[in-house]
Parts: C-alpha cells; structure tokens; sequence
C-alpha cells in the first residue's frame, strides 16, 4: 500500500514524453513499488537545455522561469534523465542569477531535484524494496554506460549501479563505461561522422562484455545507442530494468 504522505513530482522530460514514453511509464511503476504516490504536472515542458547548450540562454531562462513556476510548489521532483537534472540543479541557478525572483526559487527546486537512481538509493531505501520483490540474482549479466552529465557533472557513478545490482542484476563493465557515447545533444546533428563513430567504439566495448543488455539512465544516450544497434546487445534505460525486475 502506498503512504498518501509520500508524493513525488515526476519530471518526464520531453524525449520520453515525445519519443520513449513506455520508460516514462516504468519510472512510475519503479517509484510507485518504492511506496510514492507520483504526481505529473501537466504544465511541464522542456527543460530549456537545447537552447541552452546551442548558445540560446535568453530561449533557454524563459524554460527555466517556466519550469520553476511549474515544480516551485512540489515537495520533491525526480526525472529519469541525469542531462536534464544537470539542467535544473546545476544551470538554472546559473541562468538566473540576475533576478532575485527566480534565483531563489531556483536555488530551492534544485536542492529538491533528484535523478531516478540517485532518488531510489539515497532517499527512498531502494534496496528493501528490491530485494523483498525479486531477491535472486536476474540470469542474465548486463553492462552499464556512465552518461557524462550525470557521472561528470551530477558525480552519480555507484547509485545508478547500486540500484541494479539491489534489483539482482550482475553488471560486468565495459572496457571505458565512462567514455561518451557520441550523442552531445545538438554534437551528434552537428558532427554526425565523428559522433557515430564514438558510438560505434562504445557499442563495441559493450559487446566485448557479453552482457546481455547495455544500461543507460540517460534518454539522450539510450536514443543514441539504439540508433547505431542491429540490437546487439539491446539498450535499456534503467527504469525499464528496475521495473522488470521487480514485477
């Protein structure tokens, strides 16, 4: 039974709402088996970091005001995507320091945004959850990609792992899990031959593990992957896996 107390504000970010909602839908299964009742403000959009990494900042801090007017009321906000938590706890502040409006309200929201793994681990006790659903390790072993905005920026390397590893997969790594994956945002448009090519090398790395499944917690870099795979191994985003795991 879920605690009504416990309520948490889901950030679904806009490539899983436009183009993988089916993760969208895990991360609430996965949030929901950790006891959180989950609310989805409807008003949300984009986090503003396209405009933002492509040199846009006015486009980007109208996104920025907008989402914090959005989330400024929410106790607590997760999102499944390390690139767009960067964004609103590492950048917002940032964008708008220069209007004590915002600033503060951004200082707030960021102190209470979390990615999914880093929430699971360090807030919601993810592993008495895991292990009481599926307590026996899953048969087959899968390989994890760091994301660079969430290993680099964010410094989230063990959670995404640790929540793996309590829902009973075995990770092998790959030779460089922290080596980017080639996506960039706006990069991979932009530079696609030198992008796709650095994804090549790290679906190789992957392959040389023999893991049965390539993990990511970032949609940029699971759309990435799956782009260049003939679905060897198949790439997943990590609520997918959780959510398997644990029926």
């Amino acid at each position: 039974m879920i605690d009504q107390q416990k309520r948490i504000a889901l950030f679904v970010t806009c490539v899983i709402d436009q183009l993988m909602p089916d993760v969208g839908v895990d991360t609430v299964k996965v949030l929901r088996r950790a006891g959180y009742e989950v609310d989805f403000p409807a008003e949300q959009t984009c986090c503003g970091q396209p405009f933002f990494n492509s040199g846009f900042h006015d486009e980007a801090r109208r996104l920025a005001r907008r989402t914090v007017d959005v989330l400024a009321d929410q106790e607590v906000v997760v999102l499944p995507s390390g690139s767009c938590t960067t964004m609103i706890r590492q950048e917002y502040p940032h964008l708008l320091e220069n209007e004590p409006k915002y600033y503060y309200r951004a200082l707030r929201l960021a102190k209470k945004t979390y990615e999914l793994s880093e929430f699971l681990m360090k807030e919601a006790h993810w592993e008495e959850t895991a292990v009481s659903q599926h307590p026996t390790p899953q048969p087959e072993p899968i390989t994890y990609h760091d994301s660079c905005h969430m290993c680099r920026l964010l410094g989230l390397k063990n959670e995404p792992r640790q929540a793996l590893q309590a829902a009973g997969y075995t990770i092998q790594e790959m030779e460089e899990s922290e080596r980017c994956c080639g996506f960039g945002g706006l990069f991979s448009v932009r530079m696609p031959e030198v992008s796709n090519a650095m994804t090549a090398e790290k679906l190789r790395q992957a392959q040389a593990t023999a893991a049965a499944t390539l993990v990511t917690a970032d949609p940029g870099c699971l759309m990435q992957m799956r782009g260049l795979t003939d679905n060897q191994p198949p790439v997943e985003h990590i609520a997918t896996m959780l959510e398997k795991a644990t029926r």
